[in-house]
């Protein structure tokens, strides 16, 4: 069981053109029921504006941010670019992740999650260009399998999206972990993103009777969604959740109000 207060950790839809106004809308209404905000970096292998940018756009409006930064789309000189952006804007949270497949051209392949770890904390403990700075705090995705060694380094876990709380429970209960958890949670918006989700990531197994249920009923994934968090957080088996409303996060935040 954790002692710690149970989070809720929403992820934003990053933008994919110039323009923070639809960030700063998501941030703005999502407030109600969080003050942690996961960026997401070049998510679906689509360019989006930097995770880091947006990080600091979440702290300026008053929030706590997490910049996700995925090993793919960086060598190290790259990467080293993004730390020294991330000191300037005071941006001290950061997601380490693989990355999903780009949409078009190959990975970078330069780093890896582990790699990235080891870099940034060499930095903030013995680099002069980060005299300072103080060190960051770093967290992995994990998903629901044995949970590697090398990932009980970092100092939090967001455990994989899934739609089932059983499968989630007995994954944590074999995974002893020292520092937070976080269980992933995603509103399944449509049919057609149920399609979507099964043809690209098959480790996601989605509920017959959820996918059937959204089809008509455009609450129902809201509902689901919410309704999971609960059950996770009345176990105390995790330390929060790492919710991603998708175009739902006004619903979401509305149902969630009246839950929490």
């Amino acid at each position: 069981m954790s002692a710690r207060p149970f989070e809720i950790v929403c992820e934003i839809e990053p933008p994919v053109r110039p323009d923070l106004t639809h960030a700063r809308h998501q941030i703005g209404v999502l407030t109600t029921v969080s003050s942690t905000f996961l960026i997401p970096d070049n998510h679906i292998g689509r360019a989006t504006v930097s995770s880091i940018a947006v990080a600091h756009e979440v702290q300026a409006m008053g929030g706590r941010s997490i910049a996700c930064i995925n090993s793919r789309d960086r060598n190290l000189l790259g990467f080293r670019r993004d730390l020294l952006t991330a000191a300037a804007y005071g941006v001290g949270e950061f997601l380490f992740v693989y990355g999903d497949k780009p949409s078009s051209g190959g990975r970078t392949s330069d780093l890896t999650v582990s790699s990235m770890i080891e870099e940034a904390r060499s930095c903030t403990a013995a680099d002069p260009a980060f005299a300072g700075v103080p060190a960051w705090r770093i967290g992995v995705a994990a998903a629901l399998r044995p949970l590697p060694r090398w990932k009980h380094a970092a100092d939090f876990i967001f455990s994989q999206v899934s739609y089932s709380a059983d499968a989630q429970l007995r994954w944590r209960d074999a995974n002893p972990a020292d520092v937070p958890v976080y269980a992933g949670v995603m509103v399944l918006a449509s049919a057609a993103m149920a399609r979507r989700l099964a043809a690209t990531i098959p480790d996601i197994e989605i509920p017959g009777w959820l996918a059937d249920k959204v089809a008509s009923d455009k609450m129902a994934g809201v509902e689901a969604a919410c309704q999971q968090i609960v059950r996770l957080r009345d176990s105390g088996a995790f330390d929060g959740v790492h919710l991603i409303p998708v175009n739902r996060y006004r619903e979401v935040s509305a149902r969630l109000e009246t839950l929490t």
